[in-house]
Parts: C-alpha cells; sequence; structure tokens
C-alpha cells in the first residue's frame, strides 16, 4: 500500500484562521499560509481570555503563530 499524502492546511495570514478553500471566510483574504505552528480551537470565544488576546471574535481553528 503506497504512503498517504497529507493534506496541506494553510492558514490566513491576517486573522490567523485555517482556512479549507482559497480564500478565508473569516476575513476574506486570500493571503494564506503553509507555514504556521500552534493549533488552537476557539468554542467561546466571548469567555476566552486567549481569544481576547488574539482578537478572535468567531468559534472555530486558529494558528498561534504564522509565518
Amino acid at each position: 500500500m503506497p504512503p498517504r499524502s497529507k493534506k496541506q492546511v494553510r492558514v490566513c495570514r491576517n486573522c490567523h484562521h485555517v482556512v479549507d478553500g482559497e480564500s478565508c471566510v473569516t476575513c476574506g483574504s486570500s493571503n494564506l499560509s503553509d507555514d504556521w505552528t500552534g493549533y488552537l480551537y476557539i468554542v467561546d470565544p466571548k469567555r476566552s481570555k486567549i481569544a481576547e488576546k488574539m482578537n478572535i471574535d468567531m468559534p472555530g481553528r486558529y494558528a498561534l503563530k504564522v509565518r
């Protein structure tokens, strides 16, 4: 059985949102990066101190650092 290739996950450089397509659904930017670290899932942004620090106001998947 041949090795499976991993799907390359891309992240928006503007809002750090993990993107499935060619543009960010949160901010509409197409400025995406393959080079990121730290996976974060925000469930309740109104009660999250991390979401407050990162200026996140929508639940979802985010990267901590994007290059």
